[in-house]
């Protein structure tokens, strides 16, 4: 069987994609009030050994993966450049053939996507995009399960982002094109997102709004999306809050959505400026079913990549 890795979500595909949501939503139903680490029934993946490399910090990906693969019956090893070859000039190309003869999986947390790339073209065990600065898929698994836990159906579900075209609007971009969905995208002038995601979005049949109006994007809209502002790294910060001010998400945008519209948010927020207190505290937020639903998605990510998930009939 070929090796399924899992840089993208077209790696996945729309049939993938739908399988690991139905996937997420059995087990995590299967296991309510179960202690966190306790493995699922069947422990599908007893025995096998995922490798955690990070050369970005990280809470949510790092727990999630770690008690995803405890879930399934799996072990963790975690390594982070600091503390590994990586960080002093080993290749990216070696790390991934040595690892691939000593685990069975490996997820990558890293900037540069050529890097990833990298990994995947000389690893012999499935890599995995815990992120890159081009994309984010597992997070878009995370919230696609959440949209679809709050009631709303994915085929013309209307979507708003606020703030910058980043790797996570990307990859809602891709999911766009492959579950049917609608996007309306407000970011200030030079914070686009990538003119190849519109247009694969646009190809799939989504319909895609660019605009610098935020009121333009929100009214009517089922989801709002926002993200951090400043990413890791980033520099320039003055220019770009000021730019960004007038996309906070906040009550007086919230009430431009259809009613009882969801709002999500990857974290960690800086709350008071990408997202006002009250909508991130309030009853239409489901930031932190999101951030759990990061377990569940990724333990049906892990799975599709070792092909044990079937298709949707």
């Amino acid at each position: 069987m070929p090796i399924k890795h899992f840089l993208d979500l077209s790696d996945a595909g729309a049939d993938g994609i739908a399988a690991m949501i139905n996937d997420a939503i059995d087990r995590k139903a299967a296991r309510a009030d179960w202690p966190k680490g306790k493995p699922d029934a069947d422990a599908p993946l007893d025995g096998r050994v995922l490798a955690m490399v990070f050369e970005k910090n990280s809470t949510r990906t790092r727990v999630s993966f770690d008690i995803a693969m405890r879930q399934l019956g799996g072990s963790v090893l975690t390594l982070d450049s600091s503390s590994s070859q990586l960080g002093r000039g080993e290749t990216i190309a070696d790390t991934a053939r040595v690892l691939s003869r000593m685990v069975d999986v490996i997820m990558l947390r890293t900037d540069d996507h050529a890097k990833i790339e990298e990994m995947a073209k000389h690893a012999t065990v499935p890599v995995i995009n815990g992120l890159t600065d081009r994309s984010h898929p597992c997070q878009i698994v995370a919230d696609l399960l959440t949209v679809i836990e709050h009631g709303h159906p994915l085929p013309g579900l209307e979507v708003a982002w606020f703030g910058d075209g980043n790797n996570v609007l990307h990859s809602i971009l891709e999911a766009a094109a492959l579950m049917k969905f609608n996007v309306r995208i407000a970011t200030p002038a030079g914070y686009e997102p990538e003119a190849e995601f519109v247009e694969m979005a646009r190809v799939g049949g989504s319909q895609v709004t660019l605009t610098q109006d935020a009121a333009e994007a929100a009214r009517g809209a089922d989801v709002l999306i926002t993200d951090t502002w400043v990413s890791m790294g980033q520099e320039h910060v003055h220019n770009k809050l000021a730019a960004m001010a007038p996309y906070q998400v906040n009550n007086e945008l919230l009430s431009q959505a259809k009613p009882g519209a969801k709002f999500l948010h990857c974290l960690p927020a800086h709350v008071g400026e990408e997202v006002s207190e009250k909508v991130f505290e309030g009853s239409q937020s489901v930031v932190f079913d999101e951030a759990e639903n990061r377990i569940h998605a990724q333990k049906s990510v892990l799975l599709w990549s070792f092909g044990l998930l079937d298709a949707p009939s």
